[in-house]
């Protein structure tokens, strides 16, 4: 997994393709509610302009259906990327074609050209190869900094990199920061290794659940997912969400892990997911008008000892409806848990993204863990033992 990165690179007087992952949430008045896309990119694109390169920036945002669609531009991104460099960025009107082209050519050394959403052209999600060839004629150089898309094989996240070829397409310092945590974690742990998996559903993370159990030393199971496999314990669940059509597979899955698979031991009920529902803790069956909406104190001591004993820590998925106040125990506990471990020097912890990415924002303990990925579906994919196309092409 070892890739050279853009430090490798010469940029001076190049322009230099980034494939960036700006996909952040947008709101209806085109402000940027969650910038942490962005921030991340910044050290890969000082980089290049710091160097006297001309950074390129490619990104997605969101799915567009029928080509350009306003609320998907990117000019929301291009207004608060030049805020975040205190420099200007010229946004151009397309991605690929004369015009761009012409804007491209004219940019000076150390100046940045945010192409519009790649995904106006349906090409892209092909990895068309004229489109990827379109795309190429804009770079003399490729990074691939876009963690979050390194599972997609599409024109902008592989075909241009197969176009410029060999000693010209390297790894971003944010690539390179979730192949070093998650990579090492998973093919060489310092142990004990505990991996928490929280969300809804057992479906989601089948795959990252066997690969776990044949590496780390630890599974705990917390969210919604839990109840499926309270059901094949032949546990009463209640109202609480779960997969019934899963319950043979959680039930292997058990099989499986045998004292590796950890489940709670107590549950936060209630007869509503709102911020002043009354809750009360059981152990065992929850009565048939109540949900489980989070784990229990008893877990949560369970947990933090689990946590605590661990060198390495692998989260993905929270452990409750921590959105909602009566029931962001549990995932505080282990957001706090894993802070703990980690300026201790105790640990290794790694976030996988997701909803624990913005759990632990929502913590404000983002920079008190080791890695915080800014992708999920990648994050996930990679526990799976998936290998990316997109990551073994670079250099």
């Amino acid at each position: 997994m070892l890739k050279k990165n853009v430090s490798h690179l010469n940029v001076s007087g190049k322009r230099v393709l980034i494939r960036v992952d700006f996909n952040v949430p947008v709101d209806s008045s085109g402000h940027i509610t969650d910038d942490r896309r962005i921030v991340a990119a910044l050290p890969t694109i000082k980089s290049v302009l710091d160097r006297g390169g001309v950074a390129v920036l490619m990104s997605h945002l969101g799915r567009p259906k029928a080509g350009p669609e306003p609320k998907y531009s990117l000019k929301p991104i291009a207004k608060r990327l030049q805020e975040l460099l205190g420099k200007p960025v010229q946004m151009a009107s397309d991605c690929i074609g004369p015009t761009v082209e012409q804007l491209v050519a004219g940019a000076s050394a150390g100046t940045v050209v945010l192409l519009e959403n790649t995904r106006f052209h349906k090409e892209e999600e092909k990895n068309d190869a004229a489109f990827a060839a379109a795309l190429a004629k804009l770079g003399d150089l490729y990074v691939n900094d876009a963690f979050g898309t390194a599972h997609r094989k599409h024109a902008s996240t592989y075909g241009v990199a197969e176009i410029l070829g060999p000693g010209k397409r390297v790894a971003g310092f944010l690539i390179e920061r979730a192949l070093k945590f998650l990579g090492e974690a998973l093919s060489n742990p310092t142990r004990p290794f505990a991996a928490i998996l929280g969300g809804a559903k057992v479906s989601d993370k089948i795959a990252v659940i066997e690969n776990l159990l044949s590496k780390a030393d630890s599974v705990l199971i917390g969210g919604a997912m839990a109840y499926t496999f309270f059901l094949a314990q032949g546990r009463k669940v209640g109202k609480s969400l779960c997969e019934k059509d899963k319950v043979g597979l959680a039930a292997e899955l058990l099989k499986k892990g045998g004292q590796k698979l950890m489940l709670p031991v107590d549950t936060v009920i209630a007869g509503e997911m709102t911020d002043t529902a009354a809750t009360r803790v059981v152990q065992g069956d929850i009565p048939d008008d109540m949900e489980g909406f989070d784990i229990g104190p008893k877990t949560i001591e369970l947990y933090r000892s689990k946590i605590r004993s661990a060198k390495t820590v692998v989260w993905n998925g929270p452990m409750g409806v921590f959105e909602k106040k009566p029931f962001q125990a549990g995932t505080r506990a282990v957001a706090e848990a894993l802070a703990e471990i980690t300026a201790a020097n105790k640990a290794t912890t790694i976030i996988g993204g997701g909803d624990s990415a913005a759990a632990i924002e929502q913590f404000d303990l983002a920079d008190k863990v080791s890695h915080v990925s800014t992708g999920g579906g990648a994050s996930l994919e990679f526990m799976e033992g998936r290998g990316f196309a997109c990551i073994d092409i670079l250099d």
